[in-house]
């Protein structure tokens, strides 16, 4: 189909969102993901990208999908300059295997995602680990990006720009936009160096208490990386874990462990620290420093599990089953009335409103339309459709 690339029949696990493709494309470089994307567009085809399908599920399902474009073989660290804390690597490096080469030189990319998921994937869904407190998303992380647009352009922004597109600041309008503006083919990332040493206070807490001690961690000058909240069932104790980092890492973790009020100290995290859950149905809420009550409450009423931060404002809610409209509703009505808001992430079941109400939106179409006037990239996975 494209000299150069590898290109097969699609199988029952190429599904995205239950929409089978009918062919999967393997590119192994930049220039063959803009040759796939050139034949995608002289043949109307709609293509959605794939790193290492760890939140492939998230989003809405595409409205069409011809061409799984499997990012996987992308998979170099191309530059690494230590004396600058920089990196750049292409689209399918995993986390894990990324993590593995900064580590050799004391430093690290502060994303906490998980080991298989890909460095594109991370950016494309705007996924955020614990310490985003402390280092900020990847979002804040990224320097600069090489995307492929819809008819094959090949478009740089950022440290080391070839080719810009006028106008727009690539890096953050492709962070987030679940493949719908193009495919995200290499990153530059601002490193830290390793801490020193890391110490979690891991404690139980009373829920009514819990908003108290966030905003005490927040303001302390012992300076916590994170504070990650586990409720395993809606009506349980949470468990608060709170992360010390640097040569003073002992010290200042006692002075956390004061103001969370017990628990203890471990050089490891508790098991669940970081771990994105892999269940079919997650919703997310996003709520400022003042919202961690009305999240709280809310996800008691609705019968949600949760685990997430309480300190940059990101939870994760897991229903035992398939969340219905009303409770959605329910949960969307409470967590707003404290200054939040609440997207569906992943739902194996149609008709759910997914984003609520996005005052963007209009914005986001012309973008959109700007970048993918043919509705060939992801169509219909994003926000309002798009």
């Amino acid at each position: 189909m494209i000299e150069g690339v590898t290109v097969g029949q699609a199988g029952p696990g190429d599904a995205v969102g239950g929409v089978l493709p009918r062919w999967v494309a393997l590119p192994e470089n930049v220039e063959e993901v803009a040759a796939v994307l050139r034949a995608c567009a002289e043949r109307d085809l709609a293509v959605v990208p794939a790193g290492g399908g760890t939140k492939l599920h998230w989003g809405a399902p595409p409205e069409r999908c011809d061409v799984r474009l499997d990012l996987s073989r992308l998979d170099k660290v191309l530059e690494h300059a230590a004396g600058d804390l920089v990196v750049r690597a292409q689209a399918g490096v995993t986390m894990g295997a990324l993590a593995a080469a900064l580590a050799d030189e004391g430093q690290e990319l502060a994303v906490d995602a998980p080991e298989d998921a890909t460095v594109g994937g991370t950016l494309a869904t705007g996924a955020a680990g614990p310490r985003a407190f402390r280092y900020g998303t990847p979002r804040d992380l990224l320097i600069g990006v090489t995307v492929v647009l819809a008819d094959g352009t090949i478009a740089r922004s950022g440290g080391k720009v070839v080719k810009n597109v006028a106008g727009y600041d690539l890096g953050k309008l492709f962070t987030g936009s679940y493949g719908t503006l193009g495919v995200i083919a290499e990153a530059t990332f601002r490193l830290h160096p390793l801490p020193a040493a890391r110490r979690w206070v891991c404690a139980e807490v009373e829920a009514a208490d819990l908003p108290g001690i966030a905003a005490a961690l927040a303001a302390s000058q012992a300076e916590p990386s994170a504070a990650e909240v586990e409720r395993p069932e809606p009506d349980a104790r949470p468990v608060l874990a709170v992360l010390a980092e640097g040569a003073a890492a002992e010290s200042r973790a006692a002075a956390l462990r004061e103001l969370v009020g017990g628990g203890e100290i471990s050089d490891a995290p508790p098991p669940w620290w970081g771990l994105v859950p892999r269940d079919e149905t997650l919703v997310e809420a996003r709520f400022p420093a003042t919202g961690l009550a009305a999240v709280l409450e809310a996800a008691e009423r609705a019968g949600l599990a949760l685990r997430g931060s309480v300190l940059s404002g990101r939870v994760l809610l897991v229903p035992a089953e398939p969340v219905e409209a009303e409770v959605l509703a329910g949960l969307r009505r409470r967590v707003e009335a404290g200054g939040g808001r609440v997207n569906v992430l992943a739902a194996p079941r149609a008709g759910l409103d997914r984003w609520g109400q996005v005052s963007a939106l209009p914005l986001m179409r012309r973008v959109k339309e700007r970048f993918d006037p043919g509705r060939r990239m992801s169509p219909g996975r994003f926000v309002g459709g798009i």
